[in-house]
């Protein structure tokens, strides 16, 4: 376990676990999930024009926490079974019990997530956001939204790994997932959320 936190990280809070699935669990969640997830093609609008995310997503949670970013609205899909026995694991080690998930699949490198932060208003104050990633690793990236002289944050967030940010992270901190210059295989995240 790995936590960066202040000085190396004002206004943060990670815990990083790199093996948090085994190889096999994680080989088994990525094959399952792959093939059973409802996965969309969103697009962004901005006047007249759409623009796809250079990603497909899902969302899957309780009845009734519906999530809306960037102008695209989601309503949840139930729960299925591997989704389930993911949280369950995830719960127990970030000590809340979240009810909503994020999915996004990153089929190649030229896959990506621009600059953001998980600040929307039915996240809460200081949301508690639980990050896993299946399949390949993908570089990910953190910058401070107003001190410029802060050094970025990176991590290579691999096969099984999970990542918490905690406390005031969305509020101070923004992150990204690069495009690759290198080829990169499919990579499924799944952020673990609260919605209120």
């Amino acid at each position: 376990m790995i936590k960066i936190g202040p000085p190396e990280m004002p206004n943060g809070d990670l815990c990083w676990i790199r093996e948090f699935f085994d190889l096999s669990q994680s080989d088994d969640f990525f094959q399952t999930l792959l093939a059973m997830v409802q996965w969309r093609q969103n697009a962004l609008k901005r006047g007249r024009r759409e623009t796809q995310l250079p990603r497909l997503t899902a969302w899957y949670g309780h009845s009734g926490k519906n999530y809306s970013y960037s102008g695209i609205r989601m309503k949840p899909l139930p729960w299925n079974v591997p989704l389930s026995t993911i949280k369950q694991a995830v719960d127990a080690e970030a000590g809340v019990k979240f009810n909503s998930v994020l999915l996004n699949l990153y089929r190649n490198e030229r896959d990506s997530v621009a600059w953001h932060s998980d600040d929307e208003p039915e996240l809460g104050k200081n949301p508690i956001i639980a990050s896993v990633s299946f399949g390949a690793t993908r570089r990910f990236v953190l910058k401070h939204k107003s001190e410029k002289r802060l050094p970025k944050i990176e991590l290579e967030l691999s096969h099984g790994s999970l990542l918490l940010m905690r406390g005031p992270t969305q509020h101070h901190w923004v992150h990204a997932i690069p495009k690759s210059k290198i080829p990169v295989g499919p990579r499924l995240n799944l952020t673990f959320r609260i919605i209120h």
